[in-house]
């Protein structure tokens, strides 16, 4: 399996300086696809760093994460962009599904040599890759971080006409001529709208930055096709289907605000993990990555401490 070293991206604002000077980047090739990955090494070694695998949502890509990842120095962190998104490949044989991106994980942990003392984190479509690779891969990894998890099925409820109207989108996107289906994927305006629901702070800096991040990154996908078979994997699945198998300690952490993954539906999934815990950030909605990185690495710090491997 072929590495190969990539230049760094620039950073940000909203980024420590030692961000950077943690960050090295590079690529492997898995059966065929290259895929970019960012690994972020402690600044200091101690007793309670960790590897963490970090697992990205639909339509992000590792940028997404780096707050977070400034607020852990003490951690290591390796974050690949999925296939399909950002600076990787789409798969070249097979779907991009959630089983399709379970063996993605099972082969890029494979190609780094990253043993069963990994934790795993997946952020909102990451929170159901990783979950279902969990409990299709029981002692892969150590423990489980699930942000903005999607915790109940998406056509289903409230949300499900939303739901339905956005695979409509997707769907005419792919059907129309390259050109107006990429315009219509990649439309700012559209990106901009979205990027305003979402956001929930009311600070104008971080306003701002938010919405650079999304009209930046929110666009690169490979291709029209992978991009709408991972849209449909993103809500046909959720991470409730699984629970019962997550053995391991589970750490999830919620948005009070959050429309995409209700507070309900966290409350609900709760009881079906063996061995869980929830963290509400208020006034947060489904950016807690973006929005309340401290918090969030605050619960995260804690909880593997309390779970170490």
């Amino acid at each position: 399996m072929e590495h190969v070293a990539t230049e760094p991206s620039p950073l940000p604002p909203l980024l420590s300086a030692e961000l950077e000077t943690r960050s090295s980047a590079s690529a492997v090739d898995l059966n065929g696809t290259r895929v970019a990955y960012w690994s972020y090494e402690p600044v200091r070694e101690t007793a309670d760093t960790r590897t963490i695998l970090v697992i990205h949502g639909f339509r992000g890509d590792h940028h997404g994460l780096l707050r977070v990842a400034d607020q852990l120095p003490e951690m290591r962190l390796i974050m690949p962009d999925l296939p399909g998104f950002g600076a990787s490949a789409a798969f070249r044989t097979g779907g991009h599904s959630v089983s399709g991106y379970g063996r993605f994980i099972a082969d890029f942990m494979a190609a780094l040599g990253l043993g069963k003392d990994t934790v795993l984190l997946g952020h909102s479509f990451g929170s159901i890759i990783a979950s279902h690779f969990v409990a299709d891969h029981p002692g892969a990894v150590a423990e489980l971080i699930l942000i903005n998890p999607i915790a109940a099925p998406a056509l289903e409820g409230p949300k499900g006409l939303m739901t339905k109207a956005a695979v409509l989108y997707y769907e005419a996107a792919a059907r129309l001529p390259r050109g107006l289906g990429n315009a219509l994927l990649r439309n700012q305006l559209i990106v901009r709208v979205m990027s305003e629901t979402m956001a929930k702070t009311q600070d104008k800096a971080l306003r701002r930055f938010v919405h650079a991040q999304h009209s930046a990154y929110f666009s690169a996908f490979a291709d029209r096709d992978s991009l709408l078979e991972a849209f449909k994997a993103s809500v046909s699945s959720n991470v409730a289907e699984v629970a019962p198998r997550l053995a391991l300690p589970v750490l999830l952490v919620a948005g009070e605000r959050d429309e995409i993954a209700t507070l309900p539906d966290q409350h609900k999934l709760l009881p079906l993990l063996p061995n869980a815990s929830l963290e509400v950030i208020p006034g947060v909605g489904h950016l807690i990555h973006y929005e309340t990185p401290e918090p969030a690495a605050g619960f995260i710090r804690r909880f593997l401490k309390e779970h170490d491997a």
